[in-house]
């Protein structure tokens, strides 16, 4: 059992895997501040978990498409005199097509949401978990991150970088007392498809999507064992594994016919 006073901060907490793992640090009585844009979505998923598990949630509405976002958030939370014991950057979007086709802005605004707040909001929050010597965060980034993805390049590039990154860090940090995590799922049953226009691919519509409880206990009980990193699923974990010996052309060629629409539209050709 977590101490009452506990506090996990969680971005993108109100739906898939942030909202499951929400669910999980609430039931071990950590208190919760949740981040997302829509207020509507923080209060509905305060309430909830409030009245089930009898915490505090504290809600943060930002858009963190903007760079001044997290900073804001964790300026908005030290005025509260919240002090943040676990960190769980969740927060993502993805866009599915041609690179050659896609908008610019959004891919840029994904850029900023996959890699800038994850590095603001670990910056700004390990700074503070290393002079304390404790303190957990979860990265959760992707199958995606071992592997190319055409029709996804942005998407997969970007958690490339999260899962580089934080590695990088993890050994900076390794004798502070702080445990890093990074969570990779592959294909799961979110609305993370549905915002990136992708539930047309072959591997969506037609392959197994996890489920997002099992991914996010995966991830819970790897961020409160200390593990550098967990692959949320055996055929992930076979999959990652192949992506790591076969050339990166032979993978992505695969990834690409993977990545297909299943109504064969010329566009994300």
């Amino acid at each position: 059992m977590a101490d009452q006073q506990k506090y996990a901060l969680i971005t993108g907490a109100t739906s898939g895997i942030g909202h499951e793992l929400a669910k999980l640090f609430a039931k071990d009585k950590y208190n919760l501040v949740i981040v997302a844009r829509s207020q509507d979505e923080l209060s509905q998923t305060a309430t909830e978990l409030q009245q089930q598990y009898g915490i505090q949630v504290t809600t943060i509405a930002k858009d963190l498409f903007e760079p001044q976002a997290p900073f804001e958030v964790y300026q908005e939370v030290k005025s509260q005199g919240i002090q943040i014991d676990v960190l769980v950057n969740d927060a993502g979007q993805g866009q599915y097509g041609a690179f050659t086709t896609t908008d610019i802005d959004r891919e840029l605004d994904i850029i900023q949401l996959n890699i800038g707040a994850y590095v603001t909001f670990t910056k700004l929050y390990l700074q503070e978990m290393v002079a304390r010597k404790e303190g957990k965060i979860l990265q959760v980034s992707s199958l995606g991150a071992e592997i190319p993805g055409p029709l996804q390049a942005v998407y997969h590039g970007t958690k490339a970088f999260i899962t580089s990154f934080t590695e990088a860090v993890r050994e900076e940090t390794k004798e502070s007392g702080v445990t890093i995590t990074i969570l990779e799922p592959g294909v799961t049953d979110t609305d993370f498809f549905n915002k990136a226009d992708m539930e047309r691919a072959k591997i969506v519509a037609e392959g197994p999507k996890a489920d997002p409880a099992k991914v996010a206990q995966d991830g819970y009980d790897a961020l409160l064992a200390g593990k550098d990193k967990v692959v949320s699923g055996f055929m992930n974990k076979v999959q990652a594994v192949i992506g790591n010996v076969l050339p990166d052309n032979v993978v992505a060629a695969i990834m690409h016919k993977q990545g297909e629409p299943v109504d064969g539209d010329e566009r994300s050709k």
